[in-house]
């Protein structure tokens, strides 16, 4: 009889577990994409006033160093009040850089159909393959070092690309940034309500740059393709 007690109490705990679990990462969901909208707003809106004011991007190597200090200082100050300060400074900085993106496009021949395309592919793609993990429940963490990999040599593959001057290879570029970062939507909404990532802020800036990249690479296939 006590056998089957201690059974039923180990049963009840790993339950108890489960549901503590379940919580936890709905928690973090919860707050993630609270934050993720309100630092979408804040992005679209220091894109509006870049665009208004006609700023000139300020350049991929500033870009880099100002993002990459900023993603450091997030990191740092995760668990702070500070880091959702960080967290709109980083997403407000690069919503000022995609301000200039935007003009551009919308100077050339049907450039407001360019960047309304994307924009709804990339709200249509984001929404279909979160929804499609929340509501199978299945977990993507095999595809963690596959991305890694993957993110790393498109990475690499982008800096040649800006002295070799290939004719195409900059649209194959986008095209698997395109193909990573729904691969990246797919792994980070996984790793959330799985309990991967504990930390609101970080879910929401990693939430943030693969939306951000994936609008700018479909901008690139949209654009490329109206002008061929």
């Amino acid at each position: 009889m006590s056998f089957i007690d201690s059974n039923g109490a180990r049963n009840a705990q790993t339950v108890a577990y489960m549901d503590a679990g379940q919580i936890s990462g709905h928690r973090v969901l919860r707050n993630t994409y609270m934050l993720l909208s309100m630092t979408l707003l804040f992005s679209a809106f220091t894109a509006g006033m870049s665009m208004m004011l006609n700023l000139p991007h300020p350049g991929g190597l500033i870009t880099l160093a100002v993002y990459f200090g900023l993603l450091f200082a997030t990191t740092k100050l995760r668990n702070s009040a500070w880091g959702l300060v960080s967290v709109f400074a980083l997403t407000g900085f690069l919503g000022m850089t995609l301000g200039p993106v935007i003009n551009f496009y919308l100077h050339t021949r049907g450039g407001g159909t360019v960047v309304m395309g994307a924009l709804g592919l990339t709200a249509v793609i984001f929404m279909g393959l979160s929804a499609y993990v929340l509501v199978t429940k299945r977990d993507f963490s095999f595809m963690g070092g596959f991305l890694s990999v993957g993110v790393l040599v498109i990475f690499v593959v982008s800096l040649a690309a800006m002295f070799l001057q290939i004719p195409g290879l900059t649209l194959a570029i986008s095209a698997g940034f395109v193909l990573l970062m729904s691969g990246m939507i797919l792994y980070e909404t996984s790793e959330i309500i799985h309990g991967g990532e504990t930390n609101y802020i970080m879910a929401t800036v990693s939430l943030y740059v693969t939306i951000f990249n994936l609008f700018v690479s479909l901008l690139n296939l949209l654009g490329g393709s109206n002008r061929d």
